[in-house]
């Protein structure tokens, strides 16, 4: 006995008019940070055959998690390795807590440039 056609095509189909459409499903995103935020909406926007091909391939939320995590952790490393190297100390925050904010934002700066060209835009 040979097979109807849609035996032969696999998957599930739906008719559309004279055509057979397969019903396709986007697996739902999981949930991630700031860093695995910003690496899928590059991918996206200036990478788009690489999204495509993690997405399709099913590798996209790991690859995002994985990117997320490693530059969380990457992020946080460096600030308190050049906070240190500094001397941005509690000292110095109770004494001159103005002082303190603007430095350290001037590290985030920095250290938010190192993460985007070491996990974002790679």
């Amino acid at each position: 006995m040979e097979k109807s056609l849609f035996e032969q095509m696999g998957g599930t189909y739906r008719q559309g008019g004279d055509y057979l459409l397969p019903n396709l499903t986007v697996p739902e995103s999981v949930p991630v940070g700031i860093w695995g935020r910003r690496r899928k909406r590059y991918l996206r926007e200036h990478r788009e055959p690489l999204y495509t091909a993690l997405l399709f391939s099913g590798k996209l939320d790991a690859h995002i998690m994985d990117v997320d995590q490693q530059a969380q952790e990457m992020f946080s490393q460096l600030i308190e390795q050049v906070a240190t190297q500094e001397e941005i100390t509690e000292h110095l925050k109770a004494e001159n807590q103005r002082g303190w904010i603007g430095r350290m934002n001037n590290i985030r700066s920095q250290v938010e440039e190192i993460i985007f060209n070491e996990y974002i835009y790679h």
